[in-house]
């Protein structure tokens, strides 16, 4: 996934990545990689995402939902402000997993801050500070407070 990969969940901290990975792709003129991941349930052994029947399911509503995000946000853009190519993909795995994987081939990850206090992030992690962390291109952390 060439370009910005920026992910997104649905929710609005996830949104205002997204507003900001669409400006930045268009300055910069590269093509814009939407991803979303239905999150997979972490093995309890491996810590491996294990897969289940309905997953691809929930893999195509995620990418739908993905899609109408993303549609929403180029719509209040005009041309000039948008990227000349935008993809949006769903995959069912774990988020930072995926993340890491598509830094790969990217040149820039965008990601949005839950902004979760510090008990939680100890507790449940972070996929932004995994990303931060191991990602292969820089990171772009979008805070929770805008």
């Amino acid at each position: 996934m060439p370009g910005i990969v920026v992910g997104i969940d649905g929710s609005e901290h996830s949104r205002r990545a997204l507003q900001w990975a669409v400006r930045e792709a268009a300055l910069r003129q590269a093509a814009l990689t939407v991803l979303t991941v239905n999150r997979a349930v972490s093995g309890t052994f491996t810590g491996n995402a294990v897969a289940y029947p309905g997953d691809p399911d929930l893999a195509r509503s995620a990418r739908n939902a993905a899609r109408q995000e993303t549609l929403s946000v180029l719509s209040a853009v005009d041309a000039d402000g948008r990227p000349p190519a935008v993809t949006v993909h769903a995959m069912t795995g774990l988020p930072a997993d995926e993340l890491i994987q598509a830094s790969l081939d990217a040149e820039l990850v965008v990601v949005g801050s839950r902004g979760a206090g510090r008990l939680r992030r100890l507790v449940m992690g972070s996929v932004s500070a995994e990303v931060a962390q191991h990602a292969r291109c820089p990171v772009v952390v979008i805070p929770a407070d805008g």
